[in-house]
């Protein structure tokens, strides 16, 4: 099992600052035309791929990382160049997720490189859980999946909402519901293969931050896919439901749903995107306070903007700690008593848009305008407590993890 430490090894860092160099020469350059423009910005994903930034091996590699520590400093250093396109190179990742929290090695080979193509054919993914009236209530998911024993292929009828690439994903993963009676644990996680009859993009949604990013309805219409595609099995599927049943008759059951497994390995990845964002925010407002001049000296020789600043340090480290814990004992197996993955979250969500609204103030008039980036910033930042579960579900997780009441 591998230490808790607060130092990257060698090779990490020579990762780490690559993935910078890529952020600050590749990412920022582009990111207020992609902005502005609200649309996918596939040369740049096309550049990523080339360079084997976006790709099944590398995300591979620093998702096996034993020290955990790989795939948040990824989320730190693309989201510190640009949100919008961080997203949009990173969002295949959480269709990924899905696919390796819930199916079969031979679901996960078949499936997750066709996720991301290659460098001369790039490709996305898209993760579809929430619905119009299935939010943070995932138990009020109202998308169906029936199975056609005499063809073995499942129809799914239903529609999805807020599905990053959705619509122009080659691969689209969806959550259904199987057994409405039990709620969330009767869900399950199904793959709907390249050009299938019946999916379709519905709205793409106009969006306050993280523009660069698709989001889209995804309209499933008598969408029939093979057996084969639910992932982890009929087998292992109806397995699950008798338990939940079973232990539904008894009351009290703390059954996982497919989604909120998906969900569960991705937060403290989430809140490392937002510590990117806020260092970069900080960084951002400290080198302004350095060089703008008032009354004849740097403004951060006057305390009201020094001590913002030291307090903006402060957070985005205490964010970062968090984050690191929480990836760490993910890895090595080690439980979340006290919902530490939500705990991560809940604090580098909260720090982005708390950091992010500083270095507006910080910049002034300045701050507020698109000429500078940490308006941008301050737009994208809102999305992370709202997105893989609001701030407000992380406290509810949190609590009732301290309580030891079930987690619905």
């Amino acid at each position: 099992m591998a230490e808790f430490t607060m130092e990257l090894n060698d090779e990490q860092k020579e990762v780490r600052d690559w993935l910078h160099g890529f952020a600050a020469d590749v990412i920022r350059p582009a990111a207020s035309e992609w902005d502005e423009r609200e649309e996918t910005p596939w040369p740049v994903i096309q550049e990523a791929a080339k360079l084997g930034i976006y790709s099944l091996d590398f995300y591979a590699q620093q998702f096996f990382d034993p020290t955990g520590l790989g795939i948040p400093m990824v989320m730190e250093e693309l989201f510190w160049g640009d949100a919008g396109i961080a997203l949009s190179i990173v969002g295949t990742g959480l269709a990924a997720v899905g696919v390796l929290a819930n199916g079969t090695e031979e679901q996960i080979g078949t499936w997750v490189p066709q996720m991301y193509g290659d460098a001369n054919d790039v490709k996305v993914a898209a993760f579809c859980s929430s619905e119009p009236d299935a939010g943070s209530d995932v138990a009020a998911m109202r998308t169906r999946a029936v199975y056609d024993e005499a063809k073995d292929e499942w129809v799914l009828n239903g529609t999805k909402t807020w599905a990053t690439n959705g619509g122009i994903a080659n691969v689209h993963v969806v959550v259904a519901s199987v057994d409405p009676e039990l709620g969330s644990k009767g869900h399950a996680s199904f793959i709907v293969p390249p050009d299938t009859e019946g999916l379709s993009q519905g709205q793409k949604f106009k969006k306050h931050g993280i523009r660069a990013s698709h989001t889209a309805e995804v309209v499933l219409e008598n969408v029939r896919v093979p057996g084969h595609c639910l992932l982890g099995g009929k087998d292992k599927l109806d397995e699950r439901l008798a338990r939940a049943r079973e232990k539904a008759k008894k009351g009290g059951e703390r059954v996982k749903n497919a989604a909120m497994a998906t969900f569960e390995a991705s937060r403290p990845a989430v809140g490392a995107m937002a510590v990117g964002t806020a260092r970069a925010a900080y960084e951002e407002a400290l080198e302004y306070a350095k060089t703008r001049e008032q009354f004849g000296r740097p403004i951060i020789d006057n305390q009201g903007v020094a001590f913002q600043l030291a307090d903006m340090a402060t957070q985005v480290d205490a964010a970062r700690l968090l984050v690191w814990r929480a990836s760490w004992m993910a890895v090595t197996g080690k439980k979340f008593e006290k919902a530490e993955g939500s705990m991560s979250k809940l604090y580098a969500s909260e720090t982005a848009k708390k950091v992010t609204a500083q270095a507006i103030q910080i910049l002034g008039g300045n701050g507020y305008t698109r000429e500078y980036p940490v308006e941008r910033m301050h737009r994208d930042a809102a999305i992370y407590t709202i997105f893989e579960g609001t701030s407000e579900i992380q406290r509810l997780v949190i609590a009732r993890t301290l309580s030891g009441l079930p987690i619905r």
